[in-house]
């Protein structure tokens, strides 16, 4: 997405003038402004995936609301205020917050992965953690004969991620929570508190032979089978189930 190679602050400028030009428009239109308000923050938030950190991204969201009630441009009742908190809960639901950030895989980060990682025609394999469909896709590049998965927690993101992926199987769930077993391997692009806990269901519920691939982020105190380097210098550890601890 062109968007997502902004340097910063154009997205969160575009995001907000966007918000401002939506909100003005409806009240031209004579939509209530509770209404213009909920318009423009969905906006605002949609555009919230643009931002490369939690930080920049509740840039994005707050950055209309917050001018809107420091301009005092619009009458709106108290309970009105909490309508970007709970969109914004909507997009990114507290108990994800511990997981990675919405960060995209590059597209081609994957392309070397099949010649390290061979996979039978007809393979499940699962990006956990999907957000809009990057993995996917350049899982897709890698195994285009593969049965390919996602999960999802957020709802706004599990159905964009369906629509920008039709070829794929996009479910809402838990990813810590969902079975792992099925798959010959699982995707993920993590933080690097989240790798331990990741690398223990993956030796708990994969089988023998099949793969935990991770973006960027090793597992820390077991050795991998393989690692890639991706365009633009990122690493792809691969593990190979059972894992095996390094020595010592």
């Amino acid at each position: 997405m062109l968007a997502l190679r902004m340097p910063w602050p154009l997205p969160a400028l575009m995001a907000w003038a966007g918000a401002w030009l939506v909100f003005v428009a409806l009240q031209r239109a004579a939509v209530p402004p509770v209404g213009a308000l909920v318009a423009a923050c969905l906006l605002g938030t949609a555009a919230s995936v643009l931002g490369g950190s939690w930080w920049r991204r509740g840039l994005i969201a707050a950055g209309f609301p917050l001018s809107l009630a420091l301009l005092g441009a619009a009458s709106l009742p108290t309970w009105a205020w909490l309508v970007p908190l709970a969109l914004l809960l909507l997009v990114y639901p507290l108990n994800a917050w511990r997981d990675a950030p919405l960060f995209p895989t590059p597209r081609h980060a994957l392309q070397a992965l099949a010649v390290q990682a061979p996979l039978p025609l007809g393979a499940r394999v699962l990006d956990a953690g999907c957000g809009l469909g990057d993995g996917l896709k350049a899982l897709r590049h890698a195994y285009p004969a593969a049965q390919l998965e996602g999960l999802e927690w957020s709802w706004p993101l599990r159905l964009a991620c369906a629509a920008l992926c039709p070829w794929a199987q996009v479910r809402r769930a838990d990813m810590w929570k969902a079975d792992w077993s099925p798959y010959r391997m699982v995707y993920l692009f993590q933080r690097p508190e989240s790798m331990a806990r990741a690398a223990a269901k993956a030796q708990a519920e994969l089988a023998p032979g099949a793969w935990l691939v991770s973006l960027e982020f090793a597992v820390p105190g077991w050795l991998p089978s393989a690692q890639l380097r991706a365009p633009g210098g990122r690493v792809v550890w691969l593990y190979r189930m059972p894992l095996n601890r390094v020595e010592a």
